[in-house]
Parts: C-alpha cells; structure tokens; sequence
C-alpha cells in the first residue's frame, strides 16, 4: 500500500491534545499543518515544515480537516417517510410516541430490497457530510421476522448495529403488553442478536418503563449485547439512573434532566447524547447540552436520522442547532460530534487523528472548523476519507481552493 501526505491544511483538528505540533486544547489544533496516512491508519501529524517524504502529495490549498464525524445514533431501516406528520408538527399538534406505528406499518409492507436501498442511500448521504462511523437502530418492523431482515441490513452497513425491539408495544400487543415484553427479551433478542453489537430500548412515556427496560437489556447483557437507551426525551422516568447501573455505553436524547441525573452521569462512564436535529424537528425544549457539561458530563452529538422526528443526515447541521440552540462553542460543538461520537461507541480508534488510528477525516472548505456552525447549511465538506480511502469528493467546480 502507498502512503499520502496532505499539505497545505489552514488548520487541522486532530482531538488529541498531546501532539506536541498542537495547540494543547481538547481539538488539538495545528496550524499550517500535514498529515500522512499510510494504508488505513494515521502514520504521521504535525507541521508540514516537517513532514515525512509519502508516495502520494495531495495540495489541500488552505482548507481544514478534520477527524471523521461519529453519528453514535441513527434508525436508517424504514419504509415510507413520515412528511404529513412533521407539517401536523409545526401546525402546532404535539410530538408523542404514536407516530412510530405508521413507520412500523410502512417498513412491514416493504420488501428488504427497498428498505437496503434507502438506508443505503441515507448512509451515502451521511458520507457526503463528513460522517465516516455510524451506529444504526432497528425498531420499524417490531416482529421477529421484520426485526430480523432489519438487523440484518443494519449489520451489512455498520458494525455499529443495535438490537431495538423495544422501541414501542405494536398495535397487536396493545392489551398483551406483557407478552410483547417477554417477546423482546426472548425469541426476538435470540434471532436478532448474531447481527447486533448494541441493545437498546426507548424507556419513556407511551414507550416502556424502567422495570421493562431492566429486563429487557439485562436478557441482551447476558447474550453478550452491550446496552444503551433512549432516556428523558418526554419525561424523567429514572432511565439516566438504569444506564449507568448498567455502565451503558450512551443514554440519548436527554431533554429532562435535573442536578441528581446530571451528577449520577458526571460521575460515570456513560455518556450523554444530545440530538439537536429531533429537537429542533419536534419543536421541543432543547437539551441542556451547556448545563451537562459545565456540570463533567460527557457530552455526544448524534443525528437521530429518521423519518419522523428527525430526518437530517446531516451532521454538520446538527453541531450548527447545538451552538445556536444548546450554547456550546463551535470547538465544543466539533468535539461531541467527533471524539464524543466515539466514546458514546466505545470507541477509541475513531474520532481523533493521532499515529495509529483509523484514517477517517472530512476536508472542509473553509479556513478554520468554525464555519461549520458560522455558515449553517452550507455544503461545506469537500471530501470524506474513510479507513484510509476517498468516499466522497465534491467536484472541483464546486470546491475550486482543492486540489487533488
């Protein structure tokens, strides 16, 4: 394999504070930097003064790069979208749980063919901004056989798949809540778990409670899933406090927390994703991304891509509503999409750019990081790097300060 050295970056956000070319911040920016990649991993990073001789020279011509952002939580296996619901939203109708069933309905009635083809075309969509990691959900097809064909798909494109059979009680088990329950944790989890690393469940109101939750994760702990949940979006029903009981890796959403759910996670491994894209679609009050991290919180930003609450692939445009709507910086806003992305993975190869790790990085056209929230909707991200090759790049028409 060849190695490639990128010069001439205006700045480089590496998320590794120890590089000595480095500012010494958490993004670890370098100025006037290079960086060589050789097969799939980062082999050099520093000043371009002293960079390494590399097969390959690519001329960046003043723009940033940056590590490949990590969207730790996405539900990209449907069928249908969800458009009359979001125009009842902004009419004015409440966002509540129930809208998840018309997605059920849709995905049922879809063959796997088209429902590949979609969350295909989503995750190609998410490359072409910058994300080189994504984690996705099942939950649309809640029967073993459509939960199945859904985690299998989801498995085809991430490693980062996740089991969520407990995202809402079908209309069929409306009056046998208890067997659906015992469905999830049992014959369902079994078929589902070969193609899952994650399990998840939606613990909220007119989804499931918390001694479900703990039931249902527990029996996906023991088949040798690692948990994580949707907690506190609608209301606070203890699940922050069952996540870290149970060292989850991540607890999403997090709209209604108090000063005991914010020291209960400061005081964890377990991360806090925020999910501005839901919030800003469902008009919601936002989560106090500020608050947690002025409190230790580990903070995430993740899309939330789906048909209903939040249908952005966008993560660029999600750290642009968390600067505006959740008071972070921009550099803090970079960081929770990126190295906070990868923590709520458990990741630690992923999300920074340090000799070693993967070669997943997005080239901005812009001078600094900055722009990124500065020019919100801009389609900014001239190309995106994974595992050491090119997925996407913006033709030079449109990008005419890169050159490759």
């Amino acid at each position: 394999m060849s190695s490639t050295r990128f010069d001439n970056m205006a700045m480089l956000v590496t998320n590794d504070p120890a590089n000595e070319a480095g500012d010494g911040s958490p993004l670890g920016l370098i100025r006037d930097a290079s960086m060589v990649i050789d097969a799939d991993h980062v082999a050099w990073v520093g000043h371009q003064t002293h960079a390494p001789d590399a097969d390959v020279l690519v001329d960046l011509d003043g723009q940033t790069v940056i590590p490949g952002f990590v969207d730790s939580h996405s539900h990209l296996v449907f069928g249908g979208d969800r458009a009359e619901e979001f125009a009842a939203r902004m009419s004015g109708t409440p966002y509540s749980a129930g809208g998840i069933a018309t997605t059920v309905a849709e995905t049922r009635a879809s063959d796997s063919g088209e429902l590949r083809a979609n969350a295909r075309r989503l995750v190609a969509e998410m490359a072409a901004s910058g994300t080189t990691t994504v984690e996705i959900k099942g939950g649309y097809g809640l029967t073993t056989d459509d939960e199945v064909r859904c985690q299998s798909i989801a498995h085809e494109l991430t490693p980062e798949s996740t089991f969520l059979g407990a995202h809402v009680v079908p209309p069929e088990f409306r009056d046998r809540r208890d067997d659906y329950v015992a469905l999830v944790a049992g014959d369902m989890l079994d078929a589902c778990a070969p193609n899952a690393r994650w399990i998840d469940v939606f613990c909220d109101r007119g989804a499931f409670d918390v001694d479900e939750a703990r039931l249902i994760l527990g029996a996906g702990v023991a088949k040798g899933l690692l948990p994580r949940l949707h907690a506190h979006q609608l209301s606070r029903t203890g699940a922050v406090e069952l996540g870290v009981a149970l060292d989850a890796a991540s607890v999403d959403h997090c709209n209604e927390m108090n000063a005991d759910d914010l020291d209960v996670l400061a005081s964890s491994s377990t991360v806090a994703t925020v999910l501005p894209g839901a919030d800003f679609s469902t008009r919601s009050r936002y989560a106090d991304a500020r608050r947690m991290i002025d409190a230790g919180v580990v903070v995430a930003i993740a899309s939330d891509c789906n048909p209903g609450t939040s249908y952005t692939t966008s993560m660029p445009f999600c750290i642009a509503v968390a600067v505006r709507e959740m008071s972070l910086t921009p550099a803090e806003a970079l960081w929770s999409a990126t190295a906070g992305g990868a923590k709520a993975l458990r990741r630690d190869d992923i999300g920074v750019l340090a000799v070693g790790k993967r070669a997943d990085f997005a080239v901005i056209a812009a001078p600094s990081y900055v722009h990124l929230a500065y020019r919100p909707g801009v389609a900014l991200v001239s190309a995106t790097w994974k595992s050491g090759s090119q997925m996407m790049r913006v033709p030079r028409s449109t990008t005419p300060r890169a050159r490759y």
